[in-house]
């Protein structure tokens, strides 16, 4: 059965690469169709594919997925439609595929130019999240890439359905139906024949919970872009207006809790303590949220006494963890300590505290005065996005159109040889 799989994994592999080198050569008119057939086509079928994820969440429901699981996995027509806007942002930017990054004249005449170009087959590897097989095949199609992809089987109708709608609308416009393929769910031994399928795949991004990402980095012999885990922290500085750190903190952590960038953690400077601490308390568990607090907040009432395992959770629940640090480099120390480099946030009025934070904070996105939620390709003006990097290598933050190219070097000259040494 390994053999089988292999053998199908390394076959969809082999039909990507032959997609991909008609893509490389399809220009911006016919990719920006392709979306937009895309993006009809969800429409139109958005009843088939609500049906087709029915099955999903019944089936979760059964083995007992806790809700916000079930939140990722869910479709509605608002999210079918949020998709299909995200794809037609994409086919509104500029095509990457032959920018040119860099370049000149040498003094011997040797014309140089530095180019982008795709990266050519990209395998994704994530969990439950439907909306992941239409962003991946969108930015993928536009960035000249040929997408594998490899969801959870708690997803296998919707995401079985989605590739159906999104292949049948590519053939529509004359480009390969396998410029997008998804992979067996079932055995996890799929995802182990894709990030070892050196040669024939040329980047995996794994996006999901700490385990997956972690067994993906380890494993891979192919490149891959590590999309990390978040455990994001909302500092209220000295300097704060607490009606907008109010604001901030319920945002961040209440808006969607299923989502990487929603907040974990508060953390609240000791002067602003007595007021903002209760405060802040009644407003969060007037929101259903439990907080795991040190002592000053665990003096309120209802609140739980956090354990050392607390400040490094992603809780993606209605859970967060606080505590009240004696200063903004106290602040930044918790951070190092305990974040996973996504996203940060500081809230105050005090414009040099605010560069000292976003200076000092090593994390793929630091907000002044914002919510953590922002940390979105779509927020972002990507439309789409291919996932959030925490890494530090070639992309970081979320990922779009640019972070799934490459370059090469395209060299010109007249007849021009070296000397010998």
């Amino acid at each position: 059965m390994t053999d089988d799989l292999r053998d199908q994994v390394h076959a969809a592999a082999r039909r990507a690469r032959v997609a991909a080198d008609e893509l490389v050569l399809a220009t911006r008119e016919r990719k920006d169709a392709a979306l937009q057939e895309m993006a009809a086509a969800l429409r139109q079928r958005a009843p088939e594919i609500i049906e087709a994820n029915q099955k999903d969440l019944e089936a979760g429901r059964a083995a007992g997925l806790p809700e916000n699981i079930l939140d990722r996995l869910t479709l509605t027509e608002a999210r079918i439609e949020g998709v299909a806007k995200g794809l037609e942002t994409v086919a509104g930017q500029n095509d990457p595929v032959g920018e040119v990054i860099q370049g000149g004249i040498l003094p011997n005449g040797l014309e140089l130019k530095q180019v982008r170009v795709p990266m050519g087959v990209v395998g994704m590897v994530y969990e439950g999240r439907p909306n992941v097989t239409v962003d991946a095949a969108g930015l993928a199609l536009k960035s000249g890439n040929a997408a594998l992809l490899r969801g959870s089987s708690t997803a296998e109708h919707s995401n079985t359905t989605l590739v159906a709608v999104l292949r049948d609308a590519l053939e529509s416009v004359n480009l390969p139906a396998d410029c997008v393929q998804l992979l067996p769910c079932h055995d996890r031994a799929s995802v182990t024949h894709l990030i070892t399928a050196r040669g024939l795949v040329d980047l995996v991004i794994p996006r999901g919970g700490a385990g997956l990402i972690n067994a993906v980095v380890e494993q891979a012999t192919v490149p891959t872009i590590e999309t990390g885990v978040g455990n994001c922290h909302v500092y209220v500085d000295s300097h704060a207006d607490l009606d907008m750190a109010e604001a901030i903190v319920l945002n961040a952590k209440t808006r969607r809790t299923s989502v990487c960038n929603a907040a974990e953690s508060l953390l609240v400077h000791k002067d602003v303590a007595a007021e903002f601490v209760p405060r802040i308390t009644k407003a969060l568990q007037q929101e259903s949220v439990t907080i795991h607090g040190d002592e000053q907040f665990a003096q309120q009432p209802h609140v739980e006494k956090a354990t050392d395992d607390d400040w490094g959770t992603e809780y993606l629940s209605l859970d967060i963890a606080a505590k009240v640090v004696d200063s903004l480099d106290d602040a930044v120390k918790h951070i190092a300590t305990y974040g996973s480099g996504h996203s940060e946030a500081i809230v105050t009025n005090d414009v040099a505290a605010a560069r000292r934070f976003t200076a000092r904070v090593d994390a793929a996105a630091v907000f002044v005065n914002a919510s953590t939620a922002f940390t979105d390709g779509a927020e972002f003006g990507m439309g789409a996005e291919i996932g959030i990097s925490t890494q530090k290598l070639h992309a970081r933050g979320p990922m779009g159109l640019t972070e799934l190219t490459s370059s090469k070097w395209v060299v010109w000259g007249e007849g021009h040889t070296r000397p010998k040494a």
